[in-house]
């Protein structure tokens, strides 16, 4: 068999029928090997510094500084010193780690109270928070151990890979992203016929960085007696008033059933949250794998409580990454760049081939801008783009080096939409 490396995506490689799993691993290290003579490799490169505005990156044994697009720390809180500090005390308490379970010994104090902390943070006082050693997991693993062969989830096409993970072992129903006479379908014509229905949808899409309809599909949610499940960790600090989210823009915050997220982006470290009914909470806790056979997160995971709370005390942060988005986006839109519908921190533009759209990616590599080529399967085989994340960290001078890029690689490549 042979697969043209030209056309080719990652995903074209996932399964090779004829193959065994060492010959399907020749033949990717093969593709591997094309895309990086070719100059595409912007994946899994080795940063040497810090995630910042500018990042250090090793390429071809030589470290090179870059203006970095890559990393979702939308407010700069890895970098805060009241967050590292509060970190550095959690080890200096209890260590590096914990060494079990949650169940069996590896819930600490500081758990609790990032737990009690996250759920007061989303005015969700009657409710409770569950922790995750990830923001994946909490998806992945709050929704295998709820749903089975006798429920039923119903998902917007275009959530996140964890979501669909997570249901696995249940019956799964799409809707096309934001579609809401397709949503409506399969809440009529699955009434009835499933123990559960539960609804997923991100609040911000972590591709177009478009929100949700939130507030229509929350009103066919209740219309169908089904639940709602939100995994909003693109809109937490970023959007809403107070920086609580597209749930808090929508007015929502105490009546969607579960809400979902992590701690890896807004609040700069590591881990995830699931927030529902203390009873759902207790479940989650008892029934989830995760929970049972795996490791809690560290004690530097006390920082999260600070970045917390920086949400509110230092809201100067949310206000810059908001001066940083509209100067980008609207650079990028004077170029003739086609940025879609977004209205949060991700900023793509849309190119539309994948090779063209490698191309692009290895000029900004050349030109001192690290960013992600995002390609099928995240993203449609024809909408391949590069995708930027947008933070408080970044200045006006990096914002400019990079929108200068982008004005010289349209004149080569024409990547302007017509």
């Amino acid at each position: 068999m042979s697969i043209n490396f030209t056309t080719a995506t990652i995903k074209d490689f996932e399964n090779i029928p004829e193959c065994n799993m060492a010959q399907r691993a020749e033949i990717f290290y093969e593709y591997l090997d094309f895309v990086e003579s070719n100059g595409h490799m912007n994946y899994r490169l080795k940063n040497t510094s810090g995630t910042n505005a500018i990042l250090n990156v090793n390429i071809a044994n030589q470290n090179r500084e870059f203006v970095s697009f890559v990393s979702s720390d939308y407010l700069g809180f890895t970098q805060h010193p009241k967050v590292k500090q509060a970190a550095i005390e959690g080890i200096e308490k209890y260590g590096t780690g914990t060494g079990a379970t949650p169940l069996i010994g590896g819930y600490f104090d500081y758990h609790n109270a990032l737990e009690k902390r996250i759920s007061s943070f989303f005015h969700r006082t009657e409710d409770e928070a569950v922790v995750f050693t990830t923001g994946y997991t909490a998806n992945s693993a709050t929704l295998q151990c709820l749903m089975q062969k006798e429920d039923l989830a119903i998902l917007d096409m275009a959530v996140h890979a964890s979501v669909y993970e997570g249901c696995a072992f249940t019956n799964k129903k799409t809707f096309p992203h934001n579609n809401l006479d397709a949503l409506e379908h399969i809440l009529k014509t699955s009434e009835n016929l499933y123990r559960t229905k539960l609804v997923i949808v991100d609040g911000v899409y972590s591709q177009d960085g478009d929100t949700s309809h939130i507030n229509e599909i929350y009103d066919l949610v209740k219309k169908y007696n089904a639940f709602l499940m939100v995994d909003d960790v693109h809109g937490v600090g970023i959007l809403g008033e107070t920086g609580r989210g597209t749930l808090e823009q929508a007015d929502l915050l105490d009546k969607v059933d579960i809400i979902t997220g992590t701690f890896s982006k807004t609040f700069g470290n590591l881990g995830g949250y699931v927030i529902t009914d203390k009873k759902i909470a207790a479940f989650v806790r008892f029934q989830s794998r995760q929970q049972i056979f795996s490791a809690t997160a560290p004690p530097s995971s006390a920082g999260i409580v600070k970045a917390i709370d920086l949400i509110d005390e230092e809201p100067i942060w949310r206000q810059k990454l908001w001066d940083n988005i509209n100067y980008f986006k609207n650079g990028l839109d004077s170029l003739g760049l086609d940025t879609g519908i977004t209205c949060s921190a991700i900023v793509p533009v849309k190119i539309g081939d994948p090779y063209l759209t490698g191309d692009v990616g290895r000029i900004l590599i050349e030109k001192g801008i690290y960013t992600n080529p995002i390609l099928y399967p995240a993203v449609p085989r024809k909408d391949a783009r590069i995708r930027m994340s947008v933070t408080a960290r970044h200045e006006k001078e990096h914002l400019d080096k990079t929108l200068n890029a982008f004005d010289d690689i349209n004149k080569k490549l024409h990547i302007a939409k017509k």
